[in-house]
């Protein structure tokens, strides 16, 4: 197993952080307040849940433990109750489950499905992204593991996952539509493996595939094939025609998991399926659009989605296998002295499959509630003491922890209106206009245009650390300008491109305006899918005698009861694609000038909305290439005597 070592950790020293602000260390700032709360194992500075899970998992002779779009949260949310619990605790929970199916005879995969950084400082501090993190990510045992987009947005990544991640992890690493030039030759070659079969230790005989969705914002040094191109290739005609039984068909992808998304891929790889093999069960395992999903295909096909950031662990476990349809050795119908699986795909399924599936928070009361048996109660592992001791020394010698103001309240980006004082945005407008200055133009009139899209997550109230710079703005798009545009034509540029939509790139499809923490899923999206005549689900009783904390409430294929813990609902407003700070105008808000501020890749977007009196000659830095919208909000944190009157002694409560 790959660990991070004393070499490597000294290593980091000569590599560029991913930051222009103001560091005297190649660590990060030196001069710092450190936030630091003793509490029982996780990180120091986590709190874990007050109330957890009432009933047992439904094992399955086989099973499905998922994790995706990790992107770098290794270190749990150390703010937020519900997701306490560090990647270390989650090493010692998937060996414990790997152990529990062998003592029940049963199957167990371990299953990732990509995005792996862009979202938390212990992956993004470092050049390139994940070169300590991925080493953390390396101590968990996965049988299966796919490329997620964030993986190829640039050409350093795209190399690091080709030489270090599929290196790795082998034949495990599957591709099967993502492709990168050989340095050597200039001939395009698979990252990962196309395809993998195997045979579990319980004798089912898998094939397995790994599909990201059409992506087109890749590096060049990549190519993403189009899944109807990838299903007519001789590979994989070759792979579906194998004269070697198949039990079951795994499709891990960063692909929604829902097959009436859009963006998803997975129905033409099921069409692809069916049209050879129309009975052999299909699960399929997505990502990318950032929620909890479990959606149905046909009798003996399921998809399961588990939400991003280390908020979620998914859980899929399936029965019905036996000598007759399959080479399964196992225990027969299903595992003694634990509840397992009783529901058919479909309202009226002929086929001998039934599943259960679970949405479990990634918080310590959950992990140790579902690991505990009869035999033994206890939890840690050394492995897992050892990861997360890693995580914390990291943490520690990159400066994470470091404070640079203290947040006086909550700031959500979607459960309060767009444009109410308990709203990420306006705050990040001001943020605009306060920090993004270039001196020489400070007294001219200027907008500062951005996208919703590049605010990954909400700001809680305590200390906003190092760390945060990359939680909350993990991108690093540098502002552009134009200046002295025409105020009549000024003013309408953000309403114009709120209305046009724009650039994707930060967008759904290459890059998802995210909801809220914990929200529950859009119910719109669910209901369209919903099949006609899918039974409801079974009643649910839960003896829960807490107040409800805010959390996820999913409603997907099988119904309400799949969240693990109960909780109540976060509200969800809509929020624009744009938003914009306002600086250096008089008292009337009007000019007959404005430099018209934006963010670099939306740039042919606005001279089409500016006209042709203007083209790309016009547009140049407005600070410098190396100031970007990860900058600018640690800036205004120094700054604002608002963040700067809670310290040194900055609590979250």
């Amino acid at each position: 197993m790959r660990s991070p070592s004393s070499t490597l950790v000294l290593g980091v020293a000569l590599m560029p952080i991913r930051s222009s602000l103001a560091c005297s260390s190649c660590y990060g700032p030196t001069d710092h307040v450190e936030h630091v709360r003793h509490v029982k194992r996780m990180q120091p500075e986590a709190i874990n849940a007050t109330y957890g899970p009432t009933r047992a998992l439904e094992w399955g002779q086989l099973n499905f433990l998922h994790t995706t779009d990790t992107h770098g949260w290794l270190e749990g949310h150390l703010k937020q109750a519900n997701y306490g619990a560090d990647w270390g605790d989650f090493v010692t929970f998937s060996t414990r489950f790997k152990h529990q199916a062998g003592n029940m005879g049963v199957d167990i995969l371990l299953v990732d499905t990509g995005d792996l950084h862009d979202g938390a400082g212990l992956s993004d501090v470092t050049t390139p992204d994940g070169e300590i993190s991925m080493k953390l990510f390396d101590q968990v045992e996965y049988d299966l593991l796919t490329i997620g987009n964030h993986e190829l947005y640039l050409a350093d990544v795209a190399y690091q996952t080709l030489d270090e991640i599929s290196t790795y992890w082998g034949d495990k690493y599957l591709t099967s539509n993502a492709q990168i030039l050989n340095r050597q030759t200039g001939e395009w070659q698979y990252i990962g493996k196309t395809h993998r079969y195997f045979t579990t230790q319980h004798g089912l005989r898998i094939m397995a595939f790994g599909v990201l969705f059409d992506f087109t914002g890749n590096t060049n040094v990549s190519k993403v094939v189009p899944a109807k191109t990838m299903v007519t290739q001789q590979w994989f005609l070759e792979a579906l025609n194998c004269p070697d039984p198949v039990d079951v068909f795994v499709v891990l992808g960063h692909n929604p998991a829902r097959p009436s998304d859009e963006t998803s891929t997975f129905p033409v790889v099921f069409e692809a399926i069916r049209a050879v093999h129309p009975d052999t069960p299909i699960q399929f395992l997505g990502g990318h659009s950032h929620i909890r999903d479990f959606a149905v295909f046909d009798s003996s096909s399921t998809s399961i989605e588990s939400g991003r950031y280390c908020e979620t662990l998914g859980w899929v476990s399936m029965s019905g296998f036996d000598s007759r349809n399959s080479g399964y050795s196992g225990i027969m119908p299903g595992p003694a002295g634990v509840p397992n699986p009783t529901r058919k795909a479909t309202q009226n399924s002929t086929s001998p499959f039934v599943y259960s599936r679970r949405y479990l928070d990634w918080n310590r009361r959950t992990l140790e509630y579902h690991a505990a048996t009869w035999y033994d109660q206890s939890f840690d592992y050394n492995n897992g003491l050892a990861a997360s001791a890693e995580i914390t020394k990291y943490r520690e010698q990159l400066n994470l922890g470091d404070v640079y103001g203290c947040v006086p309240q909550d700031y959500c980006m979607t459960c309060v209106p767009f444009n109410s004082s308990g709203n990420i945005f306006p705050l990040l407008a001001d943020a605009l206009a306060t920090a993004v200055v270039n001196d020489s133009r400070r007294d001219i009139p200027r907008y500062i245009i951005a996208n919703t899209g590049s605010v990954r997550f909400d700001m809680y109230k305590g200390p906003f650390t190092y760390d945060d710079q990359f939680i909350v703005s993990p991108f690093r798009d540098s502002f552009l300008y134009i200046p002295e545009v025409p105020y009549s034509l000024a003013n309408d540029v953000l309403r114009l491109l709120n209305n046009a939509g724009a650039s994707q790139k930060r967008n759904i499809g290459v890059m998802p305006v995210e909801r809220d923490i914990c929200v529950d899923p859009p119910i719109t999206h669910f209901s369209l899918a919903r099949r006609e005549g899918h039974r409801g689900p079974p009643v649910i009783t839960r003896r829960q005698v807490v107040d409800l904390v805010p959390g996820y409430t999913t409603k997907d294929d099988f119904g309400t009861d799949g969240d693990d813990t109960t909780h109540s609902a976060i509200p969800y407003y809509d929020i624009p694609d744009f938003f914009q700070g306002e600086a250096g105008f008089d008292e009337s808000g009007q000019a007959d000038v404005v430099d018209v501020v934006f963010v670099d890749f939306i740039e042919s977007d606005v001279l089409a909305i500016l006209g042709s009196s203007y083209s790309a000659n016009d547009v140049s830095y407005f600070i410098d290439a190396n100031f970007t919208t990860q900058e600018y909000l640690p800036l205004y944190v120094k700054s604002s005597d608002i963040f700067q009157a809670g310290l040194p002694n900055c609590t979250s409560t």
